[in-house]
């Protein structure tokens, strides 16, 4: 089975929901972490109810280190934060290495219904992101 640890700096919101995506669409090939530089401490709610909307259930996932993962190896990092408005891990425990900025949605403003366009638009960017990596790299 091949590893994949997803990496942004608050671990609340695109890394958990690629590394459920990564789970989902892999169908047993991939195990899927994520982790942040600097932890969140929770996931989003928002990210959360995009998710289940998928029928990926999210809600238990937690906001992790990137720390606990140091010393573990990976087929293949993804850094997922937008290194123009924060800066991104490195991890050297890997095989390959993949930046893929995505927006976050952790920034979005409105009613709730106008954050949600932002993180399913996110969501979605995400996913055709890992298919398109799991379609040409199996």
């Amino acid at each position: 089975m091949k590893r994949v640890l997803i990496l942004c700096t608050g671990n609340s919101c695109r890394s958990q929901m690629a590394e459920a995506l990564w789970e989902s669409l892999g169908k047993g090939a991939w195990e899927s972490e994520s982790a942040g530089s600097k932890p969140s401490g929770y996931v989003h709610p928002l990210a959360i109810k995009a998710m289940q909307e998928l029928e990926i259930d999210i809600s238990r996932h937690q906001s992790k280190s990137l720390e606990q993962f140091k010393d573990q190896n990976f087929d293949l990092v993804v850094t997922v934060c937008d290194n123009a408005k924060e800066s991104c891990p490195v991890f050297t425990g890997a095989q390959q290495t993949y930046h893929w900025p995505f927006d976050d949605p952790a920034d979005a403003t409105g009613t709730e219904e106008e954050q949600m366009v932002f993180f399913r638009r996110v969501r979605d960017e995400i996913q055709e992101k890992i298919s398109t990596y799991l379609n040409t790299n199996s």
